[in-house]
């Protein structure tokens, strides 16, 4: 693909993603004019009585900035996986990393720990996870072998995720009723007590420095590992990388806002049926449209029901299934 059709790409997606971002920023319960909106950005010590500045800072800017970061994530290691996996169908919680990130903060919330408690939990689950499923994959991993070790990640993840899925059921079943609302809510995916969206943001930005300079490299891996090595290509140290960074990627979005659902799946596949494989276009442009996609999933969340809210994961849900079967009957096609 040129370089200049790979920056109109860029370009398009990210005017796309600026849009939902002054929208998600606007609408709401209480909506909020554009010029209000970019005055309560730029004059951040407005007066008390600017109810709207004070809802777009305090509430809609860390929100948006959470589910930006968020579904940028979650489609940059969709990315990385579906290339890792050589399987379009991959996506980040096939390898339980949402599981045990899940698990460890239900385990905190069910204890009724702090916020930043809960914060640490989910992150050491999705560790923990990275790291039972590093060793139970390493052999294959480490040598290179791509042929063993992709349906090793494979099984392994789901053998893990289905451990942990156990683990939340029974915390679940033993929870306070008081907490068992907010505990679901978060289970699903939900950006309402997103306020600090900065170790996402921080992530997202070390994700992307780690992938953008090796897309090149991913393009000769896709095409088979005996190539890949064949142009000088390291495969084994590139898998663990691929494999370490799409790991952390999506931990740092389950612990941000929960479980959100098919965007690590959907985005980079419409993006590959309808731009290509081109791995320099498409990890830039997975997580500019991933995080557009969370974005606008929240923007609906938020104003279908208003003032009442819905998770974000059941939009997500309820609008990437539909759009992944059209996607697979057009390709069938």
């Amino acid at each position: 693909m040129s370089a200049r059709r790979a920056a109109l790409i860029w370009l398009l997606l990210a005017a796309g993603a600026l849009a939902v971002f002054v929208a998600a920023l606007a609408l709401g319960s209480v909506t909020v004019s554009p010029g209000r909106v970019l005055g309560a950005l730029v004059h951040v010590g407005a007066g008390q009585d600017d109810v709207g500045g004070a809802i777009v800072r305090s509430l809609r800017l860390p929100r948006a900035l959470a589910g930006f970061a968020c579904g940028a994530l979650l489609a940059l290691a969709g990315a990385l996986l579906q290339v890792l996996l050589r399987n379009p169908l991959a996506e980040p919680y096939v390898l339980g990393v949402s599981g045990g990130a899940a698990a460890f903060a239900v385990l905190a919330l069910v204890a009724g720990c702090a916020w930043w408690l809960v914060d640490v939990a989910s992150f050491a689950g999705a560790l923990v996870s990275i790291a039972l499923v590093l060793c139970l994959a390493r052999r294959e991993l480490w040598r290179g072998q791509a042929q063993e070790a992709s349906p090793r990640l494979l099984l392994t993840g789901v053998v893990v995720a289905t451990g942990w899925g156990a683990v939340i059921t029974l915390l679940l079943a033993t929870s306070p009723d008081e907490r068992l609302r907010g505990i679901l809510f978060w289970l699903t995916g939900d950006l309402n007590g997103a306020t600090r969206p900065w170790l996402a943001l921080a992530t997202l930005v070390v994700a992307l420095a780690v992938t953008v300079p090796i897309a090149p490299q991913l393009n000769a891996l896709v095409r088979g590992e005996g190539l890949a090595q064949a142009l000088g290509v390291p495969a084994a140290q590139l898998r663990l990388r691929l494999f370490v960074v799409a790991s952390l990627a999506a931990a740092a979005s389950v612990t941000t806002a929960g479980t959100i659902g098919f965007v690590g799946l959907v985005v980079p596949h419409a993006l590959r049926l309808a731009f290509g494989n081109d791995q320099r276009m498409l990890v830039p442009a997975a997580a500019l449209a991933g995080g557009a996609a969370v974005m606008g999933a929240d923007l609906i969340a938020r104003t279908v029901l208003a003032p009442a809210q819905l998770p974000v994961g059941v939009v997500t849900a309820l609008i990437g299934v539909p759009a992944f079967l059209w996607m697979l009957l057009g390709s069938r096609r």
